[in-house]
């Protein structure tokens, strides 16, 4: 007769390891964005040290381009807006945040963030403005004031 047998609860030598599917996501996540990087020169943002850029929209309308830029968290010292010649730079840093306890997760990025975009000829580089609210940056680069074709009425005697 067979006696029942009492396991601890500390995995034996001769238990096979137990299967985490979280773990191979992250493994096969770690593995995408390194071939990626290695593949595209893409930064992958995950604190390593790579420039990412931020997720933004170019808007042009009848007087302006528009830019807005999502950087949450970012302070308007942490941000630099440049114009050389016709290209925008858009650099800063958003910064990693005081933890006390173990961080499990991280999604957001943090780290140095640049990006650049040629802007066309007709623009007042003297007049761009910036503004940093809500986690959004906004940038307005006017076009310059041309002039618009005005008829001239003939008039005769």
């Amino acid at each position: 007769m067979t006696l029942p047998v009492r396991r601890s609860r500390e995995m034996s030598r001769w238990d096979p390891p137990r299967w985490d599917p979280r773990s191979e996501l992250e493994q096969l996540t770690g593995q995408m964005n390194q071939l990626f990087q290695t593949t595209f020169g893409l930064p992958t943002g995950d604190g390593d040290g790579a420039v990412w850029a931020p997720p933004l929209d170019i808007e042009e309308t009848d007087d302006a381009y528009v830019i807005d830029a999502d950087l949450p968290g970012v302070k308007r010292d942490d941000v630099n807006v440049e114009i050389r010649d016709n290209e925008l730079i858009v650099t800063g840093e958003i910064k990693e945040k005081e933890r006390e306890g173990l961080l499990r997760r991280r999604t957001r990025r943090v780290g140095r963030f640049e990006y650049r975009v040629i802007l066309p000829e007709d623009i007042d580089r003297d007049n761009i403005e910036a503004d940093l609210h809500e986690g959004v940056l906004t940038i307005r680069a006017p076009k310059m004031a041309t002039e618009h074709p005005r008829r001239i009425q003939v008039k005769s005697d």
